[in-house]
């Protein structure tokens, strides 16, 4: 494998890894605050359908963008009223989430479009483009460095620039502010934050509507910048794979990082490599597609039982008398 190809295959895993990252930060800060949200694929779903909706009608990506945020707030909002306000079932209203968005998607699709539940292809301003960054093709020529900043860190879309600043920002609010102290506590003993005079309630909604916003950008992304539009049932798992990048990284922002660059890493060598010949044996395409999900499978079998969730995740809090 030469310098070049390693390049495009790292390249391809930022691209796709971007999504995951999202939706895993996503999962951080609402897991982090006590709402486990395994409806993580249905707000990136319906993010999705939303934003390229609106591009696709406005012929503007960041009007998709808006939007996206938009449709994964609401079905925030509903998760939020669930699980927080009413005390449900954290899991069972993920669940019903994924199922809400799945139907919901196609139907709006195939009401609006008649295309089967897609929308119309993307095109021009509707999506978001690559952006080359200052000298890229000044430096291209200088080995090694020139073509790692030329054609790795310069050419992606402004979705992916904000995704990764998403993670030092991430570690900074949980680390080093009172809101994300506060967060942190509320997710291991709420009833000691309440007895500080917090409300318990207001900081789980504030990480809920969080996990909405970067849902939906993650959502959006797939429609306007990955993809040219929204195709049925496009998410194919990533926010179940996120969630189990979240375990991988321990709830840990810098964490979620390298599992999803891992699990980014792996679906651009499957795509690279639709059938591996390593000269013994050739590994079938249908191994190679499969390969993310089988990582997803490994982590879980191998790191749940040692990753230690935050201690009241998944209660609802119930004020004391």
């Amino acid at each position: 494998m030469d310098f070049p190809t390693v390049i495009q295959i790292l390249d391809s895993a930022v691209r796709l890894m971007v999504p995951l990252l999202l939706a895993c930060l996503a999962g951080l800060y609402s897991e982090r605050a006590g709402v486990f949200d395994i409806g993580l694929e249905g707000k990136m779903l319906m993010a999705a359908f939303a934003s390229g909706s609106v591009a696709y009608a406005t012929g503007s990506a960041w009007a998709g963008l808006a939007t996206g945020i938009a449709g994964s707030l609401v079905l925030s909002l509903i998760h939020g009223l669930a699980s927080i306000t009413f005390r449900g079932n954290q899991l069972i209203s993920g669940v019903a989430i994924n199922f809400l968005a799945s139907g919901l998607t196609v139907l709006l699709g195939q009401r609006i479009f008649a295309l089967g539940g897609r929308t119309p292809p993307l095109d021009g301003t509707a999506r978001f483009t690559e952006i080359t960054l200052p000298f890229a093709e000044a430096l291209r020529p200088v080995p090694v460095v020139g073509r790692i900043y030329a054609d790795l860190i310069s050419g992606h879309s402004v979705l992916v620039y904000l995704g990764l600043a998403i993670v030092p920002l991430t570690w900074w609010v949980l680390y080093r502010t009172r809101f994300g102290l506060r967060l942190r506590a509320v997710g291991e003993n709420p009833a000691s934050v309440d007895t500080a005079g917090v409300s318990v309630t207001r900081l789980r909604y504030g990480a809920v509507l969080i996990c909405g916003v970067l849902c939906g950008i993650a959502g959006a992304y797939l429609a306007t910048a990955i993809s040219a539009g929204f195709v049925k049932e496009m998410t194919a798992g990533r926010g179940f794979i996120a969630l189990a990048a979240l375990i991988f990284a321990k709830w840990r922002p810098w964490g979620a990082l390298g599992a999803t660059f891992l699990f980014g890493l792996m679906e651009a060598v499957a795509n690279r490599y639709p059938n591996l010949d390593l000269g013994i044996v050739t590994i079938p395409s249908m191994f190679m597609t499969a390969l993310p999900y089988i990582l997803t499978v490994i982590i879980l079998a191998g790191f749940v039982g040692r990753a230690i969730p935050p201690r009241a995740g998944g209660e609802p809090y119930v004020k004391e008398r």
